[in-house]
């Protein structure tokens, strides 16, 4: 209720993290894929428009399957700052980071709050860089898990650094599914 009343966007994130969807057949998951979307779409009176596959997994037959069943994006390419369409028509990689990811950061590589701050930080300035030298956007994903980052000896750090970022004018505070809208409104690529 509180998500739909903040009109957040619904990402599809598999039925588990745990369950990998590397190994499945063709059949199995369209329909691991379709009971996913439709059990979101139920539940939140939105259906989703992207995915992210449990620990970024997908099989080659991924994005078409997604395609089927009208998503437009995938967030499991962590391969560039900037939006890009993918071999099957109508279908996107919205960008995605792991390096900041609040898992690896502390639970994995044993960073610090200060340490987070500052490589948010890091990479939100070294982005905005690269977008005025050049002229376009860039994408900086956040990968938060309240779990992690809601602790209170880490919060203040996720605040200082959102401080950081949303004190510039510029700067567009967004989702993955607007990003991906604006992608295919304003992309040479998408008009054809």
């Amino acid at each position: 209720d509180a998500g739909r009343d903040r009109n957040w966007a619904w990402l599809a994130h598999g039925r588990t993290n745990s369950v990998m969807h590397t190994n499945l057949a063709e059949d199995e998951e369209r329909s691991e894929l379709r009971d996913i979307v439709e059990t979101i779409e139920a539940a939140t009176g939105r259906r989703p428009r992207g995915w992210m596959g449990p620990a970024l997994t997908e099989t080659l037959r991924t994005p078409a399957l997604l395609a089927e069943l009208g998503l437009s994006y995938v967030l499991d390419w962590t391969s560039d700052d900037q939006p890009f369409e993918l071999a099957v028509p109508g279908m996107l990689s919205v960008p995605y980071s792991i390096e900041l990811n609040d898992l690896g950061v502390f639970l994995f590589k044993g960073f610090t709050g200060p340490d987070f701050a500052q490589m948010v930080i890091d990479q939100f300035d070294q982005l905005h860089a690269d977008a005025q030298r050049d002229g376009s956007g860039r994408v900086m994903a956040l990968a938060l898990h309240p779990f992690v980052i809601g602790q209170p000896s880490r919060f203040r750090y996720l605040e200082q650094a959102l401080d950081h970022i949303a004190g510039h004018d510029d700067v567009w505070l967004t989702t993955s599914d607007d990003v991906a809208e604006h992608h295919a409104r304003t992309s040479v690529t998408a008009r054809g």
